[in-house]
């Protein structure tokens, strides 16, 4: 029986080591007379007969102190959680404890586990569902906006549709590539393919994106892509793409915003015609996005140039609002 017993012992040893779980027991004085499988910084402290404080330290002790006083005095389990650093590193237990024996010989069993990588995953979805419902709400503030204005500047119901789809179309392409990357931004060149590719007509050869590659920022990336659709869009109606003429050139450069670093983005478009024909009238929605929108959001500045035959509009974004990487 003894060796039976003992093998039996070394089988839940080894069962407990694989679950990484560990035991403490506990007489109705709270002294620990017995612990299994503990992690190797409690065994280093662990003595029979020593109380929750000498291995959980003394905050913790007070309150595992009160808590297993409760759980004898009910009956009722309870559990706690306990957050201790080790080696630098801040790791988190939860002991389920319960009420063992008879009512003359009570004590406590105490399930200890590790639960650092489980509350890690917690709170970074939290964060992550915090960000999404931040950046839904900057989303739908946009598209409201969006909306709004689009309203004030149509005379029909066709043509609202029309103009709020290829800005919704436009939003959602920029989102696209925000998503693909985590959240975490947009290269300037793929944005502006993005914002292109509806409308750049195949004989004019390869889109006209020259310069720094910088990656924005998704507040940067989805204000530029709003920027460039208008640019875009009037340029298909009135502009060098009407004509299927390759007449624009889009170019990322380095700059300065007073003391900052920044990038400039600098589009030149010349018309097939020398007449002064675009959409940017001085109460356009394209010429508020080109103007004040898009500057004010990314903390900028902005100038929109109109003369007979040519359009340029310079958007200085600073360094907060992108990176210059190098890709592999």
């Amino acid at each position: 029986m003894p060796l039976a017993f003992e093998g039996k012992a070394a089988m839940m040893e080894r069962a407990l080591g694989s679950a990484g779980i560990s035991i403490l027991c506990q007489d109705a004085r709270l002294s620990i007379f017995y612990a299994e499988n503990l992690p190797p910084h409690f065994a280093a402290l662990f003595v029979p007969g020593g109380s929750d404080a000498a291995l959980f330290g003394d905050a913790h002790g007070r309150y595992l102190t009160a808590l297993k006083h409760k759980v004898l005095d009910t009956g009722i389990p309870n559990n706690a959680e306990v957050e201790i650093d080790v080696d630098g590193e801040r790791r988190t237990y939860e002991l389920k404890i319960q009420r063992t024996g008879g009512r003359s010989t009570y004590g406590l069993l105490s399930v200890m586990t590790e639960i650092t990588e489980s509350r890690h995953r917690e709170k970074v979805l939290k964060s992550l569902l915090r960000e999404l419902s931040h950046r839904s709400k900057n989303l739908l503030a946009i598209i409201q906006g969006i909306a709004t204005q689009t309203a004030r500047n149509t005379l029909s119901l066709d043509s609202f549709l029309l103009k709020f789809r290829g800005r919704l179309q436009s939003l959602s392409n920029s989102q696209d590539l925000i998503t693909d990357s985590s959240w975490r931004g947009a290269f300037l060149f793929e944005l502006a393919e993005k914002q292109f590719a509806p409308y750049w007509p195949e004989t004019a050869g390869s889109m006209p994106i020259y310069g720094i590659n910088a990656h924005l920022t998704p507040n940067a990336a989805v204000h530029l892509g709003l920027a460039l659709h208008e640019l875009i869009v009037n340029s298909a109606s009135y502009g060098a793409i009407s004509g299927g003429a390759a007449s624009i050139t889009l170019n990322c450069r380095q700059a300065m915003l007073g003391d900052r670093r920044a990038i400039e983005v600098a589009w030149a478009e010349v018309l097939r015609d020398q007449l002064e024909v675009h959409e940017f009238s001085d109460n356009s929605f394209g010429r508020t996005v080109l103007e004040r929108v898009v500057p004010s959001s990314v903390n900028g500045k902005a100038e929109l140039s109109l003369v007979p035959g040519r359009i340029d509009y310079r958007l200085t974004i600073p360094e907060t609002e992108f990176e210059i990487l190098k890709r592999a």
